[in-house]
C-alpha cells in the first residue's frame, strides 16, 4: 500500500560534492552519536563509499537532501572525502518523504524514540490520521511502537527536548517518560488537589537522579500501589504518601506500600477465586465424578483448611 501510493520517482546515479548535501529534516532517527560511527568511518576511509546515497533536489532551495545514507555522509565529511556517489530521485511530498524515510530506516532498539515520535506527529497531522494501526501500516513500525511514540508526544516540548539532547550523557531516555506516563495520567492521581503533571514530572526526574527511582520500571510498582490503595478506599492516604514521595527525592516506591491496601487487593483476588471454585463445585455431578478420589481428597483438605481459618477467626473475635 505505502510503496504504491507514496513512492518517489528515480532519476539516476551521479556524483555530488560532499558539502552540497544536507540532512533530511524528516529522518526519523535524527540523533547520530559519534561514538557509534567509528567502524563505518574506518571502512570509508579505507575503501570509500561503495553504496550510493539516495538524495533528492529541493525545488525551492536547489539543495540536495539525503533520504538514505546520512551516516555515510557524516563519516565522509569526517575523513575529508570531497565527492559522494548518489542516486537521485524526484522531490517527494511531505507524506512521501516521511513514509519513504520510515521504509528505508527500519527502527532498531538502539535508536532514540523521540525523533521518531516527532516524525509520526508530522505524518499524522498531514494525513489527519491518528489511528495506530493505520500509521503502523504506512510506516512499517510495530503498532506498539506507535503507541509508545504517541505517549511521548503527550509531554510538553521542554521534556521532549531533554530526549533530544545532542550529548548522550545528558540525554533523558524515552523509556523514563513512557513508564512514567501511567502514573502521570492516572485518573485518581489527576484528582489529587496538589497534583500538577509537569511539576510531578520534574520531581520524578530529580528522584531518578537521586536514585529514589532505581529503574524506570519502578513506575509500574508505583502504579500498582496506587491502584491497591484506591481499591481499598485509601485514596486520601495514598494522596499524602504520593505527595511526600514526589517532594522527597530519596523516598523509594516502598513509601507508597500501604499494607491494608495491599491486603485488600489480595483479599479480592481470593474472593474471586473462591467464587469461581464455588460455581465449579456446585455444578459437579456426584455420579459422574464418583471415582475421582484425588479431587475429593483435595477438596476435603481444602474444607478442613477453611474450617480451621474460620474457627481461628471466631476465636479472635471473642478475645
Amino acid at each position: 500500500m505505502a510503496t504504491e501510493k507514496h513512492g518517489v520517482k528515480a532519476i539516476g546515479v551521479r556524483s555530488l560534492p560532499t558539502d552540497k548535501l544536507k540532512p533530511n529534516p524528516h529522518n526519523p532517527r535524527m540523533l547520530f552519536d559519534r561514538d557509534n560511527l567509528h567502524i563505518l568511518q574506518d571502512s570509508i576511509k579505507r575503501v570509500g563509499i561503495l553504496v550510493p546515497l539516495t538524495v533528492y533536489r529541493e525545488d525551492r532551495s536547489g539543495d540536495y537532501v539525503i533520504m538514505d545514507g546520512q551516516r555515510r555522509w557524516i563519516c565522509a565529511q569526517a575523513v575529508g572525502i570531497k565527492t559522494i556517489p548518489v542516486n537521485e530521485v524526484g522531490e517527494p511530498t511531505t507524506v512521501q518523504n516521511i513514509v519513504t524515510m520510515f521504509q528505508i530506516h527500519k527502527l532498531r532498539e538502539d535508536w532514540e524514540l523521540m525523533p521518531t515520535a516527532l516524525k509520526l506527529e508530522v505524518l499524522m497531522r498531514e494525513l489527519q490520521e491518528s489511528r495506530g494501526s493505520i500509521i503502523a501500516e504506512l510506516t512499517g513500525l510495530d503498532e506498539a511502537v506507535v503507541v509508545r511514540c504517541k505517549k511521548l508526544l503527550s509531554y510538553p516540548k521542554r521534556f521532549q527536548d531533554l530526549m533530544l539532547d545532542a550529548d548522550p550523557d545528558k540525554r533523558a531516555k524515552a523509556d523514563f517518560f513512557i513508564e512514567l506516563y501511567v502514573v502521570r495520567n492516572d485518573r485518581a492521581v489527576s484528582k489529587f488537589h496538589w497534583f500538577r503533571k509537569d511539576k510531578f514530572t520534574d520531581d520524578m526526574l530529580k528522584k531518578y537522579k537521586a536514585k529514589g527511582i532505581n529503574a524506570v520500571t519502578d513506575f509500574r510498582t508505583v502504579k500498582q500501589y496506587i491502584n491497591n490503595a484506591v481499591k481499598a478506599n485509601k485514596t486520601q492516604l495514598i494522596s499524602r504518601r504520593l505527595q511526600q514521595f514526589a517532594e522527597n527525592p530519596t523516598l523509594t516506591p516502598d513509601h507508597l506500600n500501604i499494607g491494608s491496601a495491599e491486603v485488600a487487593a489480595a483479599a479480592k483476588k481470593v474472593l474471586k477465586s473462591a467464587d469461581k471454585l464455588y460455581a465449579q463445585i456446585e455444578e459437579i455431578d456426584l455420579d459422574e465424578y464418583y471415582g475421582e478420589e484425588a479431587m475429593w481428597t483435595r477438596l476435603e483438605s481444602l474444607a478442613q483448611l477453611i474450617r480451621k481459618k474460620l474457627r481461628d477467626l471466631g476465636l479472635r473475635e471473642k478475645q
